[in-house]
């Protein structure tokens, strides 16, 4: 975007919305992108390369949100195109087995030592709904503990005081959720290790999974509690129950191994999408041999995917999982560094302008809370200035910074967002948070 003080212009991104409403509800096809929490109309995007975003009207942004988290390498990242345009020639879909399937699943496995075993599938959605289903086969149990705040796709069961879009929109849960299976859901607060306890003592031998964020990313960042994670591993054990740790967001993002690499954290399953895809649509549960022997056609708990395993998210999957791992040493510091600038530098300048924020922030994913308290779980989160992040969300698109458009959701970047970038995303704060005191 040219550095002009005049208002991007978005009347092609205002035609195309309009048009798009007489087909989707809302005009989107996920509620977030309807910019609904933050006000303004949501521009429309035409392409994307490394750090930045192009709309329909040639507005140009500097991307904190990266696809919601896939894009660690930024957008177009040139070895992972190129092995999209390849499977692509050798056709887009088999419904069939390839070599690409085991190719993409070593690399998994050699950066989750937890994962003996585990299947593709099509979203993070499908991967907890099939985890939580393996879950209750194998313990013979059915209740599931989750957390507030905590958002593990849209499955009926999981969809209970959740966070993304739901805690977006302020509702307790979805319409159309049958409280005959919203009460197999005990949602209790993140970061309160007794509350679990508890549940354990109210339904014994009961309990079939307690599944989390390691780091929660649907509510905002917030980071377990030190020895939080760890005891919830001691007491599934000790319960009888299993510790399903959903990885879709942090899964190769805080770390190669994601949460359970930098926490030093074992699990007995473990989901994850995003990066693994490398942009396109894909997730994955996995977890303990003697788990995942338990599905079809080995065991008797069916799932199954036209699309899973899909070549063209394999091929591009490999291209990003191989450059992380043989760059690691390279990729994870820089990510950190970069994200530390960013995230100190902006929340700096909203001390200076005297705008109450707090910060949270886990590697390269982190949230600025407008909120002054410490935020260590949903309730505390859900007190935040929301009319505030609208301001200051909409002051920076203006100045061609694109956040999540959500206090409820974590920022991400990329490895090709550096200096440059960083020392505009802090201008651009500067003169944001002018407004959001104003």
């Amino acid at each position: 975007m040219s550095s002009d003080t005049q208002a991007p212009a978005h009347t092609r991104s205002q035609a195309l919305q309009q048009r798009a409403e007489r087909f989707f509800p809302g005009g989107v096809n996920s509620p977030v992108r309807a910019f609904r929490a933050v006000g303004g109309a949501p521009p429309f995007i035409e392409s994307a390369l490394g750090a930045y975003l192009t709309d329909v009207d040639g507005n140009r942004y500097i991307d904190y949100f990266g696809s919601w988290g896939p894009m660690i390498l930024g957008h177009a990242f040139p070895p992972a195109v190129e092995a999209i345009e390849n499977a692509a020639r050798r056709s887009a879909s088999f419904g069939a087995s390839t070599a690409a399937e085991a190719d993409l699943a070593e690399r998994v496995v050699a950066c989750y030592p937890a994962i003996e075993k585990l299947r593709f599938v099509s979203s993070g959605t499908e991967a907890t709904m099939s985890a939580i289903r393996l879950a209750r086969a194998a313990t013979g149990r059915k209740l599931i503990v989750k957390f507030e705040g905590c958002y593990h796709g849209h499955s009926d069961g999981l969809l209970v005081k959740a966070g993304s879009g739901v805690a977006t929109f302020g509702i307790p849960g979805s319409a159309g959720v049958p409280e005959e299976i919203a009460h197999l859901t005990l949602a209790l607060p993140f970061n309160d290790y007794a509350e679990v306890e508890a549940a354990f003592d109210a339904y014994p031998n009961r309990i079939a999974a307690v599944i989390l964020e390691p780091v929660v990313g649907n509510a905002g960042c917030i980071p377990p509690a030190r020895g939080y994670l760890h005891a919830l591993r001691a007491l599934t054990q000790r319960e009888g129950a299993l510790l399903i740790v959903d990885e879709v967001m942090t899964g190769f993002r805080i770390a190669l191994g994601g949460a359970l690499e930098l926490y030093g954290l074992d699990a007995d399953l473990v989901t994850l999408g995003k990066i693994v895809g490398g942009g396109l649509p894909v997730g994955v549960f996995g977890g303990k041999r003697a788990l995942m022997d338990q599905l079809s056609p080995l065991g008797p708990v069916y799932q199954a995917g036209t699309l899973s395993g899909n070549p063209l998210a394999m091929a591009a999957g490999i291209a990003t999982l191989s450059y992380l791992q043989d760059h690691a040493a390279e990729v994870y510091p820089q990510l950190e560094a970069t994200a530390k600038a960013v995230a100190e530098g902006v929340a700096a300048e909203a001390d200076r302008a005297g705008v109450p924020l707090t910060l949270n922030r886990v590697g390269p994913m982190w949230t600025w809370f407008f909120n002054p308290e410490p935020v260590t779980n949903y309730d505390e989160a859900a007190q935040s200035d929301t009319a505030a992040f609208g301001r200051f969300h909409r002051a920076m698109m203006e100045q061609g910074i694109w956040l999540p458009p959500s206090q409820f959701e974590a920022a991400f970047l990329s490895t090709a967002h550096g200096e440059q970038e960083t020392e505009a995303t802090i201008a651009a704060a500067r003169e944001a948070f002018k407004a959001v005191a104003g």
